[in-house]
């Protein structure tokens, strides 16, 4: 288990429609099949994006475990993620909420409810991700403040460097530091790694049967947790496709 001060990372969207929340799943693939044990929670309220991953009924999600059913054990909200035979787990907190309860879900009490949530996975999980909306609410802010690590992700476009920079100068004011930029469908100047376009049509995750995902996002594990993902034969995946990844 990593150290509980290393374990979780925001992952933030710079802007609307980034590609944060299949990012963050396609990390979390890419541990689990480390053989690491993973949580994932979905922040990204207005857009509850995790659930779409996931089977069957979604009850209580992580707005309910954070109001109505504070008292409730982590456990009670895990969705466990059809990855089929993986030495490791990847277990979900989705978002999956009325209106009225999402509202209530961005209160300040309920962001302390979250940074609580977040730290008692860090408990009994190797890593934790939190798939995390631009900072703009306290759910947001909640989980800045609540991880060791951040990365910021943005689409490879002008419209995504000014989000990055955006991004940061809000960061900057929470005293949250930056781990890494990543950028989607394509390269930008200011990313330490750049993921390429991943197909829309196609079923989350890839990482697993892409080489140029897996490339890209061991290179985001590797910015984010200093991880190596293995690829099973006791090297680490940036070792063995080390030509094609800029450390």
């Amino acid at each position: 288990m990593a150290d509980a001060s290393d374990a979780a990372a925001a992952l933030v969207g710079a802007t609307g429609g980034a590609g944060t929340t299949r990012l963050t799943v396609e990390l979390g693939t890419l541990l689990a099949n480390d053989g690491r044990d993973v949580a994932v929670f979905d922040a990204a309220f207005a857009t509850q994006g995790l659930s779409d991953y996931l089977p069957g009924r979604i009850d209580p999600d992580l707005t309910a475990l954070l109001t109505d059913a504070r008292d409730a054990p982590l456990a009670d909200g895990l969705v466990e993620f059809p990855l089929g035979d993986v030495p490791g787990r990847l277990a979900c907190c989705p978002t999956a909420a009325p209106f009225e309860r999402l509202a209530r879900a961005k209160s300040p009490d309920a962001a302390q409810a979250l940074e609580s949530r977040i730290a008692a996975a860090t408990e009994t999980f190797d890593h934790v991700l939190v798939d995390t909306p631009p900072v703009a609410a306290n759910q947001s802010v909640a989980a800045v403040t609540a991880t060791a690590r951040t990365v910021v992700v943005a689409p490879a476009s002008t419209r995504g460097r000014d989000a990055v920079q955006r991004t940061t100068g809000r960061l900057d004011d929470l005293a949250v530091g930056v781990d890494a930029v990543v950028t989607t469908r394509g390269e930008l100047s200011v990313a330490d790694v750049a993921v390429p376009e991943m197909d829309a049509d196609v079923t989350a995750p890839t990482c697993l049967s892409d080489r140029s995902t897996a490339t890209a996002v061991a290179a985001v594990a590797d910015a984010a947790f200093d991880a190596d993902p293995s690829t099973g034969d006791g090297a680490g995946l940036l070792d063995s496709v080390g030509e094609f990844v800029s450390r």
